[in-house]
């Protein structure tokens, strides 16, 4: 007769991995600078392909720290396989009150900064923002993720 632990055993070996990360950092550019690392190593660990997602953490990950510091608040980065093959991106930073915009409508071209949301708009299939809850806001980005093995891969 199996007892109740023997069942949860059984079950506990025989679940799917989830692919899902997620981490509160200083929202300073050291902070930054370790989402980058952190997303680097999961995506490594997950087995996908490190390039664009990186780009774009490193960039998300710098405006929550610039953009979306507030003295003694985190910013939160999260990672996620979404099936069918989407890897999604989020920084969560408490600064709510300050939403980015299309970088298409706001770029001056001769402006030293501002180019960093127009690498994302390039980089991600689809990029965007999620108010709240308050004081929050997450910046978020998605891959498609059977497109980026084709391309590493094929023509």
């Amino acid at each position: 007769m199996n007892t109740l632990g023997d069942m949860n055993e059984g079950i506990s070996t025989h679940r799917v991995p989830l692919r899902q990360f997620s981490v509160p950092l200083s929202a300073t550019r050291r902070g930054a600078r370790l989402a980058r690392l952190l997303a680097t190593e999961k995506l490594l660990a997950w087995e996908l392909p490190l390039d664009p997602a990186r780009l774009i953490v490193a960039e998300l990950a710098t405006n929550a720290a610039l953009h979306g510091h507030v003295p003694g608040r985190s910013f939160r980065l999260a990672l996620s396989v979404v099936p069918p093959h989407t890897l999604r991106i989020e920084l969560t930073d408490t600064r709510g009150d300050r939403l980015p915009v299309s970088p298409r409508t706001t770029v001056d071209r001769c402006a030293e900064s501002g180019y960093g949301l127009l690498l994302v708009e390039e980089l991600a299939s689809r990029w965007g923002v999620r108010c709240g809850p308050v004081p929050s806001k997450t910046v978020w980005a998605e891959l498609d993720l059977a497109a980026e093995v084709k391309g590493a891969t094929g023509p």
